[in-house]
């Protein structure tokens, strides 16, 4: 493997059409496949836009389905779940292949080893077409999590699979899903692993004032000595939520917390910018006080986590009851927090 030292990263702005009006699995499947052909012709045309050396392509959050609104979980699971070895997963893989890119994306997924359940995944694919990256959102309001079922999770992947780091050619990748951006100790973790570049596949509001993921994307990049490719959708279709409530701003930002490109509003692929890796390693080697990483005093604050639990790891070892269940959790737990004066 010859690693590519500088490359160009885009962050693709795409319009999300949801599959939540489809009457039926092979409806929904059939407007899923209509949804990666769509990108399929569109990265083509970002390449030509961007340039030949344009290696990294990061699609927005769960561009192919939306999320769920009032489906029941086994209706979810197969209407909108992608699982290893699936037609989308592989038409996934023929683009990046055909492109030659790592394509970032984000989806659904069932996996076998925990029935009843979903995930919301993160994956890079290299241009081989296979996977070379599968990251489950830890942090979710309302999709169950490794972190719901953590004892048996743990126990089938570990740790590293908890936080996976690929090593590919293009530097050490890592992903981060939508409003996880805002836990600074998850983007720690995977720092802690070698990231060098985190992938976030967002839809979240667009708005010309500060937001608190894009403060949190700066954030995230200076804390770590990390770029960031941040990729949002393009607004929604197929939803009742007015469709331009998460639109815009999808961006590339180094690991000085600069921001080197940014898209307005609508499909957009001029969030793109020139990745230095070489910059990024000279940066993290230099002493001095701008090298934070190496600054970090982990065993100071070991034991706090250690000794403090706020949202409950297992909460779902024994099923998944539906959206209540996520409500009704965190009522739970800020009850407790404010009986022992935290909050």
């Amino acid at each position: 493997m010859t690693e590519t030292i500088s490359y160009r990263a885009v962050a693709l702005q795409t319009t999300c059409r949801a599959i939540t009006s489809t009457r039926s699995t092979e409806e929904a499947r059939a407007l899923m496949a209509e949804n990666i052909a769509r990108i399929g012709r569109q990265i083509p045309s970002t390449i030509a836009w961007t340039g030949p050396d344009t290696r990294l392509i990061v699609l927005p959050e769960y561009l192919l389905t939306g999320f769920p609104t009032r489906e029941p979980v086994d209706e979810w699971i197969a209407k909108a779940c992608l699982t290893e070895g699936c037609v989308e997963f592989d038409s996934l893989g023929a683009i990046a292949s055909k492109n030659k890119i790592f394509l970032a994306g984000n989806a659904y997924e069932f996996d076998a080893h925990f029935p009843g359940i979903f995930f919301q995944s993160s994956y890079v694919i290299d241009p081989s077409g296979s996977i070379v990256l599968r990251y489950r959102r830890l942090n979710s309001m309302y999709s169950p999590t490794p972190h719901d079922v953590w004892d048996a999770y743990v126990d089938r992947y570990g740790l590293d699979g908890v936080f996976p780091v690929a090593r590919t050619e293009i530097g050490r990748i890592a992903a981060v899903a939508s409003e996880e951006i805002l836990y600074p100790e998850l983007t720690r973790c995977l720092a802690m692993r070698g990231a060098e570049v985190i992938v976030h596949s967002t839809c979240e509001v667009g708005s010309p004032r500060a937001t608190p993921k894009s403060i949190a994307r700066r954030a995230r990049a200076i804390e770590n000595l990390v770029f960031v490719v941040s990729a949002n959708t393009a607004g929604m279709e197929g939803l009742d939520l007015p469709g331009a409530s998460a639109d815009g701003g999808s961006v590339v930002v180094d690991y000085k917390g600069k921001v080197l490109a940014e898209a307005g509003y609508g499909e957009s692929c001029v969030a793109y910018a020139d990745i230095d890796l070489e910059a990024l390693r000279r940066f993290r080697r230099r002493p001095g006080m701008e090298n934070l990483l190496s600054r970090q005093r982990f065993e100071a604050y070991a034991e706090s986590y250690a000794s403090h639990s706020h949202h409950p790891a297992n909460t779902m070892a024994d099923g998944f009851s539906g959206k209540k269940h996520f409500t009704d959790t965190q009522a739970e737990v800020i009850e407790r927090l404010a009986k022992k004066g935290v909050i």
